[in-house]
């Protein structure tokens, strides 16, 4: 019987930073997905570029076991997962200058004014993003919430350090569950890219 989280990074220490060699077995281009939930839009993107490795970090253990077990059953030797609160890991835990795509998809709109600070994309998240990214490396978001979105705009164009740049179409291509469930409701889901440069 397979370990059900053969896939997740079994922390000795949540204070020693992270290295990837530590983490897979081969030195490939590096992909990050922040809040990857169960996994299906990781799982997938894993499957289709195995020249590349992939780091999900989720801070639900239901949620990353059902993807590290999704994860074995497909043989998967490109992705590894954190379970792990997300602006912990990148301010504290993860290479500087080592992921060339971050994905943050549908992430927590805390939607309450009052709660708006709890936001992972906000001033703050600009220099986390800048120690994590490779030279050249970028961020692709997406949200349904429009209020959140703006936000997320306004962050990034406030810095020089990232230029606007499209979403390739496979990646549009490629969908979260949520995201299906709220394009069937008719939900806009609103995307943009930020390169750094």
């Amino acid at each position: 019987m397979s370990d059900p989280d053969a896939l997740l990074h079994d922390f000795q220490s949540v204070t020693e930073p992270l290295h990837l060699e530590d983490l897979f077995a081969d030195d490939k281009p590096t992909e990050l997905e922040i809040g990857c939930g169960d996994g299906g839009f990781l799982l997938e993107w894993a499957l289709r570029h195995l020249d590349r490795n992939y780091l999900g970090v989720e801070r639900l253990l239901g949620r990353i076991r059902k993807l590290s077990k999704r994860g074995q059953r497909a043989g998967l030797t490109n992705l590894r997962l954190l379970r792990i609160e997300a602006r912990y890991v990148l301010q504290y835990l993860l290479p500087e200058r080592s992921f060339e795509v971050v994905h943050i998809y549908f992430p927590d709109p805390w939607p309450k004014g009052k709660h708006a600070r709890h936001r992972l994309i906000n001033a703050d998240f600009l220099p986390l993003a800048r120690r994590i990214l490779a030279p050249g490396g970028i961020i692709y978001l997406r949200t349904d919430d429009l209020d959140y979105f703006v936000q997320m705009e306004k962050t990034f164009c406030s810095s020089e350090d990232f230029v606007s740049e499209e979403t390739p179409v496979e990646l549009l291509s490629l969908t979260t569950e949520f995201e299906r469930q709220w394009m069937e409701a008719g939900k806009q889901i609103h995307r943009v890219a930020y390169r750094l440069h």
